[in-house]
């Protein structure tokens, strides 16, 4: 696998965000020859927008993220409908995927709203971090850390225990 891509919609504002994203980020680059995330605007949406709003914004959030990933990926969704999995079997799911064909696996986190249903469908895999709710911004450093986790299970590290 030539590299790992974290697709988020949204920017990260809050500086405590981007120190844990520059964290993991920098102890990734152990593991990763390549390592990217990439961050896409989220639309811009009223207060109390319409379903049709929403689905409207979802659909242009999907057409850029589409347009961020490269090919001959693995895509990996994260949504609310996705299944929960142990850290350890993301590690083997992450070690089966290195070994592929693919050249690179893409991990895609939707802003507020979540993800358009093109994007969920193209995925391989669905995950969900949690039946609780999360800001999507916190699931980007909660799948960095998971990420990082994986590689050091794969290592037999005592990171995870």
């Amino acid at each position: 696998m030539a590299g790992i891509s974290i697709i988020c919609v949204g920017k990260l504002k809050e500086q405590f965000y981007k120190d844990a994203v520059a964290e993991y980020t920098k102890r990734l680059s152990g593991y990763c020859k390549q390592l990217s995330v990439v961050e896409l605007a989220e639309q811009k949406l009223p207060k109390n927008p319409s379903l049709g709003e929403i689905q409207a914004a979802l659909e242009k959030e999907g057409d850029a993220i589409r347009g961020k990933i490269p090919p001959s990926s693995r895509v990996a969704a994260l949504c609310v409908e996705g299944r929960m999995r142990s850290s350890e079997e993301l590690s083997r799911m992450i070690s089966g995927w290195a070994h592929g064909p693919e050249k690179n696996l893409v991990f895609v986190i939707g802003g507020s709203y979540g993800l358009h249903p093109s994007v969920k469908a193209m995925a391989a895999v669905q995950l969900s971090m949690s039946p609780m709710t999360f800001p999507h911004h916190l699931a980007r450093v909660m799948l960095l850390e998971q990420i990082y986790r994986a590689f050091k299970i794969q290592e037999g590290s005592d990171y995870h225990k």
